[in-house]
């Protein structure tokens, strides 16, 4: 009986990761990990006497080594994806990389769950109200308004001026949301998250027309992914 303690050992570690890594996580850790604790669960069942489970363990894990090299190069060239997602409390909402095209999904009251492209410009001004105490939501909702209606902003940008932050605090924004932010893939070179940064920091500097919040959520994502490289 004690033969089968490291074998449960490992199976337990496994079923902890699935139950409590985050999926991004998850996947990277399986592609990393999950070959070599595969070929260690097999060469253990061998030595506890069933060598024919333990080969097949062993077997397995090598083939999923092979195979996750193989497709490793493709995860790193795809690591760019075609949009960007900033989530406030109120909104998540999603930049076109190639066009600098805003939408996004309404989280809380009365349009929950709608898509902003679908929803009117009178609809969008009483989502302003409801949004007018939290300044992050507010700021991101105004951003896109004016690059939808080009005209007759100035009085919402008047109105929904109390409450806003302006800028979002420092140290608010964790590794995964970065990613999202800068539009990258879990795990991307520091060469890759500056590329991204100087792309989409081009589209919304506030001197020309852009967002100060927008600029600052960029700026921090930056910060963020390039300090777990250090």
């Amino acid at each position: 009986m004690t033969y089968l303690i490291s074998p449960i050992i490992i199976l337990a570690t496994l079923a902890a990761v699935f139950l409590f890594v985050p999926a991004k996580s998850l996947a990277q850790f399986i592609r990393i990990y999950l070959p070599p604790i595969l070929m260690a669960a097999g060469a253990a069942l061998m030595l506890v006497r069933v060598p024919a489970v333990g080969a097949g363990v062993v077997l397995l894990g090598v083939v999923l080594w092979r195979s996750f090299r193989k497709c490793g190069p493709k995860i790193r060239a795809n690591s760019n994806k075609r949009f960007s997602t900033l989530r406030t409390a109120g909104v998540e909402m999603e930049i076109n990389h190639k066009t600098g095209e805003m939408n996004g999904v309404v989280l809380v009251g009365t349009f929950e769950g709608k898509e902003l492209n679908a929803m009117s410009e009178s609809d969008l001004t009483v989502l302003l109200t409801e949004v007018s105490e939290d300044g992050q939501t507010l700021e991101l909702l105004n951003t896109y308004l004016d690059g939808r209606f080009s005209r007759g902003r100035e009085n919402a940008q008047t109105d929904g001026s109390a409450g806003q932050t302006g800028t979002p605090g420092p140290g608010t924004m964790g590794e995964e949301e970065a990613y999202e932010v800068l539009g990258l893939s879990f795990g991307a070179h520091a060469t890759e998250i500056r590329k991204a940064h100087r792309r989409l920091i081009k589209s919304v500097q506030p001197d020309s027309g852009g967002s100060v919040f927008l600029a600052a959520k960029i700026n921090e994502a930056k910060d963020v992914l390039l300090r777990s490289h250090s």
